[in-house]
């Protein structure tokens, strides 16, 4: 509840800099408190180090948090502002609660039909342990370039820009890292990659559930929308409900819900099947209080090992989902 304090007192403030606000500009990464000392500890991006900018802002935040709030210290690290992807960029978490509902299917899907109509996207994997958006994508697994300025090249499928573990693990071999590592390959991924700066859409294909990258996303995107996936389960449902809820807590928008797996049509018959339950989708989203945009069956491409034509039924379905997004953003 002090976090949010803080943070609620802060984002208002300009970094002159760059002429927008701190929350405008995604740029409180870490805010903590050293109840000992009664200090704030804040670690904060700005266009500019060591300029009036920064003198300013400093400043600013000072009397915020010691008149404003009453602690007796600060203290900032300002860094310079890394990350290349322009401030105008609308990023989206994809979230679920359990594995094996199909989150990467659906991220990888709607980035490709934001794609074709038109829209730059990107997909940053930060599904660290369990990376599979190269490999559902068709993509060669290599090491990514390095730019002259020390940057890493994302690779490109499709006119989509794509960044994730697999392309630095090695093959076969478990990735065992904890969360240190982790926040810090998510970083990497955010602020040292030579992203195209003028990409309109990044989708973040999470892990399941809620965990310590559910939170270090919210301290570097913490603007970020959130699609939430699931199954007809009851499972699955009741979990995706508790993520929701988890983000909601983070003051990130839930922007909608997506039913995965609602039903199977037998090719002969041309009956609906319910393998996996039905109206799940409809519970969670009411319990949420969000939008339910699609409900997507059970069904296997034509040409592809994972992505639906754009003609197809299911491609449809995703054409019209990313249309819906589109709208809402």
């Amino acid at each position: 509840m002090r976090i949010k304090q803080i943070r609620e007192a802060i984002e208002q403030l300009i970094d002159l800099s760059r002429q927008q606000t701190l929350k405008e500009l995604n740029a409180i990464k870490h805010i903590g408190i050293d109840d000992e000392k009664k200090a704030v500890i804040l670690i904060i991006t700005i266009g500019a180090l060591g300029g009036q900018a920064e003198h300013s802002l400093k400043k600013e935040i000072a009397r915020t948090i010691k008149l404003g709030l009453g602690y007796q210290g600060v203290r900032i690290q300002f860094e310079e502002e890394k990350c290349v992807i322009s401030s105008k960029t609308k990023f989206i978490i994809i979230a679920s609660g359990k594995g094996g509902v199909g989150k990467t299917t659906i991220t990888v899907n709607l980035a490709t039909a934001l794609a074709r109509i038109g829209k730059k996207v990107a997909i940053i994997d930060a599904d660290i342990h369990c990376s599979m958006v190269p490999r559902m994508m068709e993509m060669e697994i290599t090491q990514p370039d390095i730019t002259e300025q020390g940057r890493i090249r994302p690779f490109n499928k499709n006119g989509i820009e794509v960044m994730s573990t697999e392309f630095f693990s090695e093959k076969g071999k478990p990735i065992l890292w904890r969360g240190a590592l982790i926040k810090s390959m998510l970083s990497n991924f955010f602020f040292q990659v030579d992203w195209n700066p003028e990409l309109e859409y990044v989708l973040i294909d999470m892990p399941a559930g809620t965990g310590d990258a559910m939170n270090d996303i919210s301290e570097m995107i913490p603007s970020a929308s959130v699609l939430l996936i699931t199954t007809p389960h009851p499972v699955a449902t009741e979990i995706t409900v508790k993520t929701g809820l988890g983000y909601k807590e983070l003051h990130h928008e839930l922007i909608g819900l997506v039913e995965n797996m609602s039903y199977y049509i037998d090719p002969t018959t041309k009956e609906y099947h319910y393998l996996c339950g039905k109206d799940g989708g409809i519970y969670a989203a009411d319990e949420l209080q969000i939008e339910l945009l699609a409900h997507i069956p059970i069904a296997k491409p034509n040409h592809n090992f994972i992505v639906f034509d754009e003609n197809e039924e299911v491609g449809i379905l995703y054409q019209d989902l990313a249309t819906l997004i589109i709208l809402q953003n």
